[in-house]
Protein backbone atom coordinates (compact mmCIF):
# COMPACT_ATOMS: atom_id res chain seq x y z
CA UNK A 1 0.00 0.00 0.00
CA UNK A 2 1.26 3.36 -0.81
CA UNK A 3 0.79 6.59 1.43
CA UNK A 4 1.68 9.98 0.59
CA UNK A 5 2.40 12.48 3.46
CA UNK A 6 2.44 15.98 2.41
CA UNK A 7 4.85 17.56 4.58
CA UNK A 8 8.30 17.23 6.27
CA UNK A 9 8.41 19.03 9.47
CA UNK A 10 8.98 17.54 12.35
CA UNK A 11 5.28 15.91 12.07
CA UNK A 12 5.62 14.53 8.71
CA UNK A 13 8.98 13.41 8.91
CA UNK A 14 8.29 11.30 12.03
CA UNK A 15 4.82 9.67 10.66
CA UNK A 16 6.81 9.46 7.64
CA UNK A 17 9.19 6.43 9.61
CA UNK A 18 6.72 4.73 11.61
CA UNK A 19 4.50 4.06 8.19
CA UNK A 20 7.67 2.99 6.68
CA UNK A 21 8.43 1.21 9.87
CA UNK A 22 5.02 -0.63 9.70
CA UNK A 23 5.36 -1.65 6.11
CA UNK A 24 3.70 1.16 3.77
CA UNK A 25 5.60 2.47 0.82
CA UNK A 26 5.80 6.05 1.39
CA UNK A 27 6.25 8.85 -0.58
CA UNK A 28 6.73 12.68 1.33
CA UNK A 29 5.99 15.44 -0.22
CA UNK A 30 7.08 18.98 0.75
CA UNK A 31 7.61 22.24 -0.78
CA UNK A 32 11.08 23.31 0.63
CA UNK A 33 14.25 21.88 -0.61
CA UNK A 34 14.78 19.58 2.85
CA UNK A 35 13.23 18.96 5.86
CA UNK A 36 12.01 21.07 8.93
CA UNK A 37 12.71 24.25 6.85
CA UNK A 38 9.39 26.10 8.16
CA UNK A 39 7.85 25.82 11.55
CA UNK A 40 10.78 23.13 12.64
CA UNK A 41 13.20 25.32 11.65
CA UNK A 42 13.76 27.27 14.50
CA UNK A 43 11.00 26.33 17.30
CA UNK A 44 12.43 26.59 20.90
CA UNK A 45 14.23 23.05 21.12
CA UNK A 46 11.98 22.16 24.28
CA UNK A 47 10.71 18.95 24.99
CA UNK A 48 8.30 19.71 28.15
CA UNK A 49 5.54 17.21 28.86
CA UNK A 50 5.16 18.58 32.14
CA UNK A 51 4.74 22.17 30.80
CA UNK A 52 2.55 21.80 27.85
CA UNK A 53 -0.12 23.52 27.80
CA UNK A 54 -2.64 25.56 25.61
CA UNK A 55 -2.75 29.00 24.55
CA UNK A 56 -6.08 29.26 25.91
CA UNK A 57 -5.73 29.51 29.46
CA UNK A 58 -7.72 31.65 32.45
CA UNK A 59 -6.43 35.33 32.55
CA UNK A 60 -4.95 35.52 28.85
CA UNK A 61 -7.65 37.75 27.36
CA UNK A 62 -6.59 40.45 29.71
CA UNK A 63 -3.37 39.72 29.69
CA UNK A 64 -3.54 40.42 25.85
CA UNK A 65 -5.58 43.53 26.41
CA UNK A 66 -3.19 44.92 28.87
CA UNK A 67 -0.07 44.15 26.35
CA UNK A 68 -1.62 46.09 23.50
CA UNK A 69 0.53 49.48 24.17
CA UNK A 70 3.47 47.15 24.50
CA UNK A 71 5.88 46.86 21.88
CA UNK A 72 7.65 44.49 23.78
CA UNK A 73 4.87 42.39 24.51
CA UNK A 74 4.86 38.21 23.97
CA UNK A 75 1.56 38.02 22.01
CA UNK A 76 0.50 40.59 19.62
CA UNK A 77 -2.87 40.78 18.69
CA UNK A 78 -3.70 42.61 15.16
CA UNK A 79 -7.50 42.39 14.07
CA UNK A 80 -8.51 41.90 10.98
CA UNK A 81 -11.23 41.63 8.37
CA UNK A 82 -10.41 37.80 7.91
CA UNK A 83 -13.23 36.00 9.18
CA UNK A 84 -11.35 32.62 9.77
CA UNK A 85 -9.31 35.11 12.53
CA UNK A 86 -12.74 35.89 14.12
CA UNK A 87 -13.86 32.45 14.21
CA UNK A 88 -10.85 31.28 15.77
CA UNK A 89 -10.45 33.77 18.58
CA UNK A 90 -14.10 33.37 19.22
CA UNK A 91 -13.00 29.48 19.36
CA UNK A 92 -10.36 30.61 21.68
CA UNK A 93 -12.21 32.75 24.26
CA UNK A 94 -14.49 29.94 24.99
CA UNK A 95 -11.52 28.04 25.66
CA UNK A 96 -10.19 30.45 27.97
CA UNK A 97 -12.52 29.18 30.71
CA UNK A 98 -10.77 26.85 33.52
CA UNK A 99 -12.18 23.64 32.90
CA UNK A 100 -11.70 23.53 29.51
CA UNK A 101 -7.84 24.70 30.23
CA UNK A 102 -7.61 21.57 32.48
CA UNK A 103 -9.15 19.12 30.42
CA UNK A 104 -7.15 20.44 27.07
CA UNK A 105 -3.87 20.73 28.72
CA UNK A 106 -4.51 17.00 29.91
CA UNK A 107 -5.35 15.83 26.22
CA UNK A 108 -1.64 18.00 25.52
CA UNK A 109 -0.21 16.09 28.25
CA UNK A 110 -1.28 12.51 27.40
CA UNK A 111 0.44 12.71 23.88
CA UNK A 112 3.83 14.69 24.94
CA UNK A 113 4.43 12.57 27.47
CA UNK A 114 3.73 9.65 25.14
CA UNK A 115 6.19 10.85 22.99
CA UNK A 116 8.56 11.46 24.74
CA UNK A 117 8.59 7.87 25.54
CA UNK A 118 8.36 7.08 21.48
CA UNK A 119 11.80 9.51 20.82
CA UNK A 120 13.89 8.02 23.68
CA UNK A 121 13.22 4.89 21.85
CA UNK A 122 14.17 6.44 18.71
CA UNK A 123 17.50 8.16 19.75
CA UNK A 124 18.69 4.61 21.56
CA UNK A 125 17.35 2.51 18.73
CA UNK A 126 19.10 5.20 15.56
CA UNK A 127 21.60 6.67 17.70
CA UNK A 128 20.67 10.36 17.06
CA UNK A 129 22.47 13.03 18.82
CA UNK A 130 20.58 16.13 19.23
CA UNK A 131 22.45 18.03 21.59
CA UNK A 132 19.91 17.00 24.21
CA UNK A 133 20.17 18.44 28.05
CA UNK A 134 17.65 17.69 30.75
CA UNK A 135 15.46 19.48 33.04
CA UNK A 136 13.23 22.84 32.34
CA UNK A 137 13.08 25.96 34.38
CA UNK A 138 10.59 28.03 34.53
CA UNK A 139 11.07 31.61 35.62
CA UNK A 140 8.61 34.26 37.58
CA UNK A 141 10.06 37.98 37.44
CA UNK A 142 7.23 38.73 39.55
CA UNK A 143 4.66 37.67 41.87
CA UNK A 144 1.78 38.35 39.48
CA UNK A 145 3.60 36.17 36.91
CA UNK A 146 3.85 33.46 39.83
CA UNK A 147 0.31 33.71 41.10
CA UNK A 148 -0.86 33.25 36.95
CA UNK A 149 0.85 30.35 37.52
CA UNK A 150 -1.05 28.62 40.11
CA UNK A 151 -3.74 26.50 37.75
CA UNK A 152 -0.93 24.84 35.93
CA UNK A 153 1.01 23.70 39.55
CA UNK A 154 -2.17 22.56 40.72
CA UNK A 155 -2.65 20.11 37.86
CA UNK A 156 1.20 19.03 38.49
CA UNK A 157 0.38 18.05 41.71
CA UNK A 158 -2.59 16.38 40.77
CA UNK A 159 -1.09 14.43 38.08
CA UNK A 160 1.63 13.64 40.53
CA UNK A 161 4.14 14.91 37.70
CA UNK A 162 7.51 15.71 39.65
CA UNK A 163 8.75 19.30 40.05
CA UNK A 164 9.61 21.46 42.47
CA UNK A 165 8.64 24.68 43.52
CA UNK A 166 11.50 27.25 44.21
CA UNK A 167 12.61 30.58 45.53
CA UNK A 168 14.79 33.06 43.86
CA UNK A 169 18.07 31.30 45.77
CA UNK A 170 16.24 28.12 44.60
CA UNK A 171 16.79 28.93 40.78
CA UNK A 172 19.71 30.56 41.26
CA UNK A 173 21.14 27.50 42.74
CA UNK A 174 19.37 25.21 39.65
CA UNK A 175 20.64 27.78 37.34
CA UNK A 176 24.04 29.58 39.27
CA UNK A 177 24.92 31.17 36.00
CA UNK A 178 21.55 33.22 35.82
CA UNK A 179 22.51 36.97 36.34
CA UNK A 180 22.10 38.14 39.56
CA UNK A 181 20.66 41.70 38.40
CA UNK A 182 17.51 40.66 36.97
CA UNK A 183 14.48 40.92 38.90
CA UNK A 184 13.03 36.91 40.09
CA UNK A 185 10.39 36.31 42.09
CA UNK A 186 10.58 32.43 42.05
CA UNK A 187 10.98 29.57 39.81
CA UNK A 188 9.38 26.19 39.13
CA UNK A 189 11.76 23.14 37.84
CA UNK A 190 10.71 20.04 35.90
CA UNK A 191 13.66 17.38 36.38
CA UNK A 192 12.03 15.48 34.28
CA UNK A 193 11.27 17.58 31.19
CA UNK A 194 14.60 18.25 28.40
CA UNK A 195 15.25 20.19 25.25
CA UNK A 196 17.23 19.51 22.24
CA UNK A 197 17.50 20.57 18.22
CA UNK A 198 14.68 19.86 16.17
CA UNK A 199 16.17 19.94 13.15
CA UNK A 200 19.57 18.37 13.85
CA UNK A 201 16.83 15.20 14.45
CA UNK A 202 14.67 15.73 12.19
CA UNK A 203 17.52 15.56 9.47
CA UNK A 204 18.95 12.40 11.15
CA UNK A 205 15.60 10.89 11.21
CA UNK A 206 15.25 11.64 7.40
CA UNK A 207 18.33 9.75 7.01
CA UNK A 208 17.20 6.63 8.58
CA UNK A 209 13.52 6.75 6.71
CA UNK A 210 15.52 6.75 3.29
CA UNK A 211 17.33 4.22 4.64
CA UNK A 212 14.00 2.23 5.52
CA UNK A 213 13.15 2.88 1.96
CA UNK A 214 10.93 6.34 2.29
CA UNK A 215 10.79 8.49 -1.18
CA UNK A 216 11.08 12.32 0.09
CA UNK A 217 9.96 14.29 -2.56
CA UNK A 218 11.24 18.28 -2.08
CA UNK A 219 10.56 21.36 -4.17
CA UNK A 220 6.86 19.37 -4.83
CA UNK A 221 3.72 21.87 -3.86
CA UNK A 222 0.86 19.67 -3.36
CA UNK A 223 -2.19 21.38 -4.83
CA UNK A 224 -5.39 19.40 -4.03
CA UNK A 225 -6.28 16.03 -2.82
CA UNK A 226 -7.61 13.49 -5.36
CA UNK A 227 -10.96 11.73 -4.45
CA UNK A 228 -12.42 8.93 -6.70
CA UNK A 229 -15.07 6.70 -5.68
CA UNK A 230 -15.96 8.21 -2.54
CA UNK A 231 -12.39 7.45 -1.22
CA UNK A 232 -8.93 9.27 -1.41
CA UNK A 233 -6.82 8.30 -4.14
CA UNK A 234 -3.69 10.70 -4.24
CA UNK A 235 -2.60 14.09 -4.68
CA UNK A 236 -2.47 16.70 -7.23
CA UNK A 237 0.38 18.75 -7.69
CA UNK A 238 0.81 22.36 -8.68
CA UNK A 239 2.53 21.36 -12.17
CA UNK A 240 -0.43 19.14 -12.29
CA UNK A 241 1.11 15.73 -11.84
CA UNK A 242 -1.25 13.90 -10.04
CA UNK A 243 0.45 10.91 -7.80
CA UNK A 244 -1.70 8.15 -6.57
CA UNK A 245 -2.24 6.29 -3.47
CA UNK A 246 -4.21 4.24 -1.28
CA UNK A 247 -4.16 6.93 1.40
CA UNK A 248 -2.85 10.76 2.39
CA UNK A 249 -1.54 12.20 5.67
CA UNK A 250 -2.24 15.75 5.92
CA UNK A 251 0.90 17.11 7.88
CA UNK A 252 1.16 20.45 6.15
CA UNK A 253 1.30 22.68 9.14
CA UNK A 254 -0.48 26.32 8.81
CA UNK A 255 -1.28 25.05 4.94
CA UNK A 256 -2.86 22.18 5.94
CA UNK A 257 -6.49 24.12 6.26
CA UNK A 258 -6.15 24.79 2.54
CA UNK A 259 -5.67 21.63 1.35
CA UNK A 260 -8.39 20.17 3.68
CA UNK A 261 -11.71 22.32 2.89
CA UNK A 262 -12.53 21.39 -0.44
CA UNK A 263 -12.76 17.69 0.93
CA UNK A 264 -15.04 18.86 3.41
CA UNK A 265 -12.96 19.29 6.68
CA UNK A 266 -12.93 22.46 7.84
CA UNK A 267 -10.81 23.19 10.83
CA UNK A 268 -9.97 26.38 12.71
CA UNK A 269 -6.82 26.40 12.05
CA UNK A 270 -4.71 29.61 11.83
CA UNK A 271 -1.10 30.61 11.59
CA UNK A 272 0.53 32.21 14.33
CA UNK A 273 3.45 33.95 13.89
CA UNK A 274 6.85 33.64 16.45
CA UNK A 275 10.33 34.37 16.48
CA UNK A 276 13.77 32.62 17.11
CA UNK A 277 17.35 34.00 17.44
CA UNK A 278 19.87 31.92 17.27
CA UNK A 279 23.44 32.64 19.06
CA UNK A 280 26.87 31.47 19.33
CA UNK A 281 28.06 30.40 22.31
CA UNK A 282 31.16 32.72 23.75
CA UNK A 283 31.40 30.74 27.37
CA UNK A 284 29.57 27.63 27.77
CA UNK A 285 29.99 27.81 31.87
CA UNK A 286 28.39 31.59 31.71
CA UNK A 287 25.13 29.82 29.91
CA UNK A 288 22.40 27.55 30.73
CA UNK A 289 23.46 24.03 31.92
CA UNK A 290 19.13 23.57 30.62
CA UNK A 291 16.10 25.26 28.78
CA UNK A 292 14.24 27.82 30.48
CA UNK A 293 11.24 29.81 30.45
CA UNK A 294 10.81 33.78 31.02
CA UNK A 295 6.95 33.64 31.97
CA UNK A 296 7.04 37.58 31.76
CA UNK A 297 7.94 37.58 28.06
CA UNK A 298 6.54 34.17 27.49
CA UNK A 299 10.30 33.38 25.70
CA UNK A 300 12.47 30.35 25.92
CA UNK A 301 16.19 30.36 26.38
CA UNK A 302 17.50 27.04 25.04
CA UNK A 303 21.11 25.11 25.03
CA UNK A 304 21.49 23.55 21.78
CA UNK A 305 25.71 22.62 21.69
CA UNK A 306 27.73 25.52 21.06
CA UNK A 307 24.67 28.02 20.35
CA UNK A 308 21.51 29.08 22.61
CA UNK A 309 17.90 29.22 20.68
CA UNK A 310 15.99 32.32 22.62
CA UNK A 311 12.49 31.61 20.92
CA UNK A 312 9.06 33.67 21.78
CA UNK A 313 6.08 36.50 20.87
CA UNK A 314 3.49 35.32 19.10
CA UNK A 315 1.55 37.56 16.84
CA UNK A 316 -2.00 36.72 15.72
CA UNK A 317 -3.74 38.21 12.29
CA UNK A 318 -0.31 39.16 10.83
CA UNK A 319 -0.12 36.53 7.98
CA UNK A 320 3.30 38.06 5.91
CA UNK A 321 6.54 36.79 7.58
CA UNK A 322 8.77 39.82 7.26
CA UNK A 323 10.17 40.29 11.06
CA UNK A 324 9.08 43.05 13.70
CA UNK A 325 12.15 44.65 14.64
CA UNK A 326 10.59 45.04 18.29
CA UNK A 327 10.56 41.05 18.76
CA UNK A 328 13.73 40.83 17.62
CA UNK A 329 15.27 42.88 20.16
CA UNK A 330 13.07 41.19 22.98
CA UNK A 331 14.57 38.17 22.05
CA UNK A 332 17.93 39.34 23.03
CA UNK A 333 17.13 41.44 25.44
CA UNK A 334 15.64 38.35 27.41
CA UNK A 335 19.15 36.51 26.31
CA UNK A 336 20.71 39.19 27.61
CA UNK A 337 19.03 39.81 31.04
CA UNK A 338 19.87 36.26 31.98
CA UNK A 339 22.50 35.41 30.28
CA UNK A 340 24.57 38.81 29.63
CA UNK A 341 28.32 36.97 29.18
CA UNK A 342 27.12 33.62 27.50
CA UNK A 343 27.02 34.07 23.80
CA UNK A 344 27.74 36.38 21.01
CA UNK A 345 24.85 38.56 21.10
CA UNK A 346 25.86 40.81 18.36
CA UNK A 347 25.85 37.37 15.76
CA UNK A 348 22.80 36.54 16.73
CA UNK A 349 20.89 35.26 13.61
CA UNK A 350 16.54 35.43 13.46
CA UNK A 351 13.90 33.12 12.09
CA UNK A 352 10.56 34.29 11.95
CA UNK A 353 7.50 31.31 10.99
CA UNK A 354 4.12 30.49 11.57
CA UNK A 355 2.65 27.75 13.88
CA UNK A 356 -0.33 26.10 13.33
CA UNK A 357 -2.31 26.69 15.90
CA UNK A 358 -5.93 25.15 16.57
CA UNK A 359 -7.54 27.48 19.10
CA UNK A 360 -8.08 24.67 21.94
CA UNK A 361 -4.10 23.64 22.07
CA UNK A 362 -4.57 19.88 21.19
CA UNK A 363 -3.58 18.59 18.12
CA UNK A 364 -5.90 16.81 15.85
CA UNK A 365 -4.77 13.19 14.81
CA UNK A 366 -6.10 10.14 12.76
CA UNK A 367 -8.69 9.24 10.45
CA UNK A 368 -11.56 11.52 8.62
CA UNK A 369 -14.70 10.92 7.47
CA UNK A 370 -13.39 10.51 4.11
CA UNK A 371 -11.49 7.16 3.49
CA UNK A 372 -7.74 6.90 3.15
CA UNK A 373 -7.42 10.53 4.30
CA UNK A 374 -5.81 10.93 7.74
CA UNK A 375 -4.31 13.93 9.93
CA UNK A 376 -1.52 14.71 11.58
CA UNK A 377 -1.45 18.73 12.28
CA UNK A 378 -2.35 21.71 15.12
CA UNK A 379 0.53 21.34 17.50
CA UNK A 380 1.13 25.19 17.64
CA UNK A 381 4.39 25.67 19.03
CA UNK A 382 4.17 22.16 21.14
CA UNK A 383 4.85 20.16 17.59
CA UNK A 384 8.83 18.96 18.45
CA UNK A 385 7.44 17.60 22.01
CA UNK A 386 4.82 16.22 20.37
CA UNK A 387 6.14 14.91 16.87
CA UNK A 388 7.20 11.02 17.47
CA UNK A 389 4.17 10.41 19.59
CA UNK A 390 2.12 11.68 17.38
CA UNK A 391 3.75 10.24 14.02
CA UNK A 392 3.40 6.82 15.50
CA UNK A 393 -0.31 7.19 16.46
CA UNK A 394 -1.15 8.36 12.73
CA UNK A 395 0.65 5.31 11.54
CA UNK A 396 -0.80 2.63 13.56
CA UNK A 397 -4.47 4.30 12.59
CA UNK A 398 -3.36 4.08 8.83
CA UNK A 399 -2.22 0.48 9.37
CA UNK A 400 -5.91 -0.29 11.45
CA UNK A 401 -3.76 -1.05 14.71
CA UNK A 402 -4.72 0.29 18.07
CA UNK A 403 -2.23 2.97 19.17
CA UNK A 404 -0.93 2.80 22.68
CA UNK A 405 -2.78 5.75 24.31
CA UNK A 406 -6.24 6.86 24.44
CA UNK A 407 -7.31 9.44 21.61
CA UNK A 408 -10.37 10.70 22.95
CA UNK A 409 -9.93 14.25 22.29
CA UNK A 410 -7.28 14.58 20.49
CA UNK A 411 -9.36 12.97 17.10
CA UNK A 412 -11.59 15.48 14.25
CA UNK A 413 -14.71 14.71 16.54
CA UNK A 414 -14.18 17.03 18.89
CA UNK A 415 -15.05 19.64 15.68
CA UNK A 416 -17.86 17.50 14.35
Amino acid sequence: MKVLVVGAGIIGVCTAWYLCEHGFEVVVLERRDDVARETSAGNAGVIAPGYVTPWAAPGMPGKILSYLLSSAAPVRFRPTADRRQWRWIARWLRECRLERYRVNRLRMQRIAFYSRDELHELRASLGIDYHRSRGYLQLFRSERDLAMAAPARALLEEQAIPHRVLDADGCRAQEPALAAATPLAGGLYLPDDESGDCLEFARALRHAAEACGVDFRFGRQARAILVDGGRVAGVQMNDGERIGATSVVVAAGPESGRLLRPAGIDLPIYPVKGYSATVPLNDAEAGPRQALMDEAYKTAVTPLGDRLRVSGTAEVGDAGLKPRQAALRTLLKVGRDWFPDAARWDEATFWTGARPMLPDGPPVLGATPLPGLFLNLGHGSTGWAMACGSGRVVADVVAGKQPAIDLDGLTLARYR
